[in-house]
């Protein structure tokens, strides 16, 4: 018995290179990537000034997948952010559930990714983040398909939503078209976004800040 189990295991172990690169249809790098915490602090400088901004800073490129480091920044939701430019809303697309009318009590600010997990790390700040649920009436975008921040985006009103407030240190891992978003953030909120996904963006994109 134990012979048999050593063989399988080196039968998986010779399989497994192989099945990575059929799945993904090239190799997977023999080299680690590092990314410097003074290269993610130049980026995040360049969004404090903002309400709300999300930026990549590399995306690299895995074989089987991309995989994607970026810097969030979003400023207090109690000074609510200008509305949305009705031509941008003109070439979206609907998504989420269709109603004639909304629902009550519903949260404003909800989006899912159609391909995207996402998984953050607080670093400052913080407030109650929302999750699950579903969208109702939401418009669909791709967004930059090539540093992102995503790939393709619904984002709309939120309903049968789980809110948790979290702070420093603590991590959120959202799946594919799982509802996210923020219910409230007193002051503001940094997180770091991990982001594995099957090539939706660019691979060895670079944030033009920190590009040489």
């Amino acid at each position: 018995m134990r012979l048999t189990v050593l063989k399988l295991l080196a039968v998986a172990s010779v399989l497994t290179p192989a099945a990575a690169v059929a799945q993904g249809g090239k190799p997977a790098p023999a080299t680690a990537t590092y990314i410097m915490k003074a290269d993610i602090d130049k980026v995040s400088a360049t969004e404090q000034s903002k309400s709300t901004r999300d930026e990549n800073v590399k995306i690299v490129d895995l074989g089987y997948e991309n995989f994607a480091l970026g810097i969030v920044h979003r400023a207090s939701t109690r000074t609510p952010p200008p509305p949305a430019s009705a031509a941008a809303a003109a070439q979206s697309q609907p998504c989420g559930r269709m109603m004639a009318t909304l629902p009550p009590g519903g949260t404003p600010g909800g989006i899912t990714h159609d391909g995207q997990t996402e998984g953050y790390v607080i670093i400052s700040g913080g407030g109650t983040m929302f999750t699950d649920g579903y969208i109702v009436n939401g418009r669909h975008n791709n967004q930059d398909p090539q540093g992102g921040p995503n790939g393709p985006t619904c984002g709309g009103m939120a309903y049968g939503v789980k809110k948790v407030a979290v702070r420093v240190g603590d991590v959120v891992i959202v799946p594919p078209d799982v509802v996210h978003g923020w219910a409230d953030i007193p002051d503001h909120v940094d997180y770091l976004s991990f982001r594995p996904s099957q090539h939706l963006l660019q691979a060895g994109w670079v944030n033009p800040t920190i590009a040489k």
